[in-house]
């Protein structure tokens, strides 16, 4: 996978132009702008998770730092980094600072445990929330459902990448068959109406 993505990275207009000739011709202009709202969205929601990053690694950084562990630049690293892997990675994160805190002092586990427990309700209830549906305006259960259907096929791949997959099909849903279907139909039907009130 890592050397696909490469692949596709190095030449991606080429690939892309692969793509739209998929496309009947009298659609392959609407689908090349719909791509490019795809690129914007997945930057929107690529900079929401830079801001919640560094938001859990910030706190994480001055956590530790009031408690006193050892590696405290290291462990929030750790954590904003572990913060793009959605569920699994915010648990992970604690394990070493726990691993850490365990050398020094018993009660230092629990405080570690309770402040990452403080920092990721912060970050998944109210944080993520508010920066999601300003950058993305994804719902939280069609992220949660997103990531179980992703994460039951394709396994920890799928996991990490639920969430821009779910832009990227929420994007072409709405522009396809919302705008370009439904839309167009609606007025059509209400034209219609009207021209049969008239008559």
């Amino acid at each position: 996978m890592f050397v696909l993505t490469i692949m596709f990275l190095v030449n991606t207009q080429a690939y892309r132009q692969v793509g739209l000739l998929l496309f009947p011709s009298f659609y392959r202009r609407r689908a090349d702008e719909i791509l490019s709202k795809c690129e914007v969205a997945l930057g929107n929601w690529f900079g929401g998770i830079v801001i919640n990053s560094i938001f859990v690694s910030t706190l994480s950084g001055l956590g530790l730092w009031a408690l006193q562990i050892d590696l405290v630049l290291a462990h929030a690293l750790l954590a904003g980094l572990l913060n793009f892997i959605p569920n699994i990675g915010p648990t992970t994160s604690v394990v070493f600072p726990i691993m850490i805190a365990l050398l020094d002092a018993p009660w230092k586990i629990v405080a570690v445990g309770i402040l990452y427990l403080i920092i990721q309700n912060l970050e998944s209830y109210w944080l993520s929330p508010i920066v999601m549906a300003k950058q993305v305006s994804l719902l939280p259960a069609v992220t949660l459902a997103s990531q179980i259907f992703f994460t039951t096929f394709f396994g920890i791949l799928g996991l990490i990448l639920a969430l821009p997959l779910t832009v990227v099909a929420k994007t072409w849903i709405e522009e396809t068959l919302f705008k370009d279907i439904l839309d167009p139909w609606k007025n059509s039907l209400s034209t219609e109406t009207i021209s049969t009130v008239d008559n």
